[in-house]
């Protein structure tokens, strides 16, 4: 284990060295007077009539040492990201404004390609899956319908603040975002280690009394039925370990959202059309979460990943749980990543196993991501042969994640290692992203531009 940790360490260093020459090299671009590459539109922002129109940059898609540095990046990330429950924006937004060449909203964009597609290659693994002690599917549908309608209204909220907040203000609360809940992951990993530790310790005990007692007799006609139902980690039907009515609701709300959101891209900022499409999304985020809840508060339903022996929720406790969504999406969306890295250490909190953690951040995901890629097609916020190629890079490399992992697991009996890879790469997407972040700071400063705060009225994108 000592030599995969150091490998993964200096995995880590060569990325964040790469990404702090590239930055330094773009830098003095920005910094000088230089011709865009030929066949690559340039990046200004133009000042007209009051308004901010920003052009994007876009490369030539050309087989090089950029295109394979950024697929081994792409592999590796999407492989990590698919292990913790975290879609890996934080690696791949560097990487393809860095090393790629593209503009920050084209990355942002096309990162949400290849998140969507890991997140599809590992949901469909997870559709097949059984909870790991009890005899449920390993995505807890309940806690998702409750959680996921709130997340994807905090994210349109943290759309509009990202517009309006500077860049230094999003910087800085992505670094102590960041920061803060990949050392809680990380100290609830070195917590899971030590339980997981304990167990296998009284397992050891108890199987060395068995058998010193052992004795040759027949077992009951029961035992070995009893055993043979108890839950698996092996794979299902996927129409039996699906909950139809609650992937419904989830799939509504997706599409609701998505109408809303195209149909307001289309209409003037700041019209009252505008305004009224933003809060449409209200009554139909709020209306969801609140049925869910009112189920869990009656007893209907339960959240039963939790493991706990209580029928029914609180209503300060869900109140709390649905408060805790929509700020993991308003911070989502403000520091433009996906939910995963919020919602992974959220239900870790909640006391909810890592493998369902997992899971269910990257179900939910699979929902924002791709609402968000159909909305960037149909508005051509991206080259589609650069985001069909990673996409697809990122779902191969997802399912190679997924059947690793499941390995690792089963061979050492350590599910805190899920734990101990989302804190991971929570780390490094501060590092990369507030590394970014800094270094457009600083160059915003020498070249006194505006720090404050925008007017969304006269933003154009």
């Amino acid at each position: 284990m000592g030599r995969k940790w150091h490998a993964v360490a200096a995995l880590a260093i060569a990325y964040t060295v790469v990404a702090t020459v590239a930055a330094d090299d773009r830098g003095h671009l920005l910094a000088g007077t230089v011709t865009a590459p030929e066949g690559r539109s340039s990046l200004r922002n133009v000042t007209s009539l009051g308004r901010t129109t920003y052009h994007h940059v876009w490369p030539p898609m050309k087989v090089g040492w950029r295109v394979l540095l950024g697929s081994f990046i792409v592999f590796f990330g999407a492989a990590f990201g698919s292990i913790g429950g975290v879609g890996g924006g934080g690696i791949f937004v560097p990487m393809l404004t860095l090393i790629i060449g593209f503009d920050t909203k084209s990355s942002a964009a096309i990162s949400k390609c290849m998140i969507m597609g890991a997140a599809l290659s590992t949901v469909y693994c997870n559709l097949k899956l059984k909870h790991p002690s009890l005899d449920m599917p390993l995505i807890d549908y309940d806690l998702a319908l409750l959680i996921q309608p709130m997340l994807m209204l905090g994210v349109s909220i943290g759309v509009i603040c990202n517009v309006i907040f500077p860049d230094w203000l999003v910087t800085v609360l992505l670094i102590s975002l960041f920061l803060v809940t990949s050392t809680k992951a990380f100290l609830k990993g070195v917590e899971t280690w030590k339980k997981e530790t304990l167990t296998k310790r009284e397992a050891t005990k108890q199987l060395e009394q068995t058998s010193e007692q052992w004795e040759y007799t027949l077992p009951p006609s029961g035992a070995d039925d009893a055993a043979s139902k108890a839950p698996s980690d092996e794979a299902v039907s996927i129409w039996k370990n699906i909950y139809w009515k609650e992937f419904g609701l989830l799939a509504f709300v997706w599409i609701a959202f998505l109408v809303l959101q195209i149909t307001k891209d289309y209409v003037a900022t700041c019209s009252t059309w505008y305004w009224v499409l933003n809060i449409l999304q209200i009554p139909v985020s709020v209306g969801v979460t609140m049925y869910q809840a009112v189920g869990l508060a009656q007893g209907k339903r339960v959240i039963s990943s939790k493991a706990n022996n209580q029928t029914s929720l609180k209503a300060y406790q869900l109140f709390v749980y649905c408060s805790l969504g929509l700020t993991a999406g308003s911070m989502g969306g403000l520091l433009g990543v996906g939910g995963g890295i919020i919602m992974g250490p959220l239900f870790l909190e909640l006391g909810v196993p890592p493998q369902v953690s997992s899971a269910t951040s990257t179900f939910a995901m699979m929902f924002s991501a791709s609402m968000s890629v159909v909305e960037y097609y149909l508005l051509k916020r991206f080259p589609v042969p650069y985001a069909a190629f990673f996409t697809i890079v990122a779902f191969l490399a997802a399912i190679v994640g997924q059947g690793v992992v499941r390995k690792m697991i089963s061979w050492l009996g350590r599910a805190s290692l899920i734990i101990f890879v989302l804190s991971f790469m929570i780390f490094i997407s501060a590092l990369s992203l507030g590394g970014v972040g800094t270094s457009n700071m600083i160059h915003k400063i020498t070249q006194h531009e505006y720090l404050g705060f925008e007017n969304i009225c006269k933003y154009d994108a």
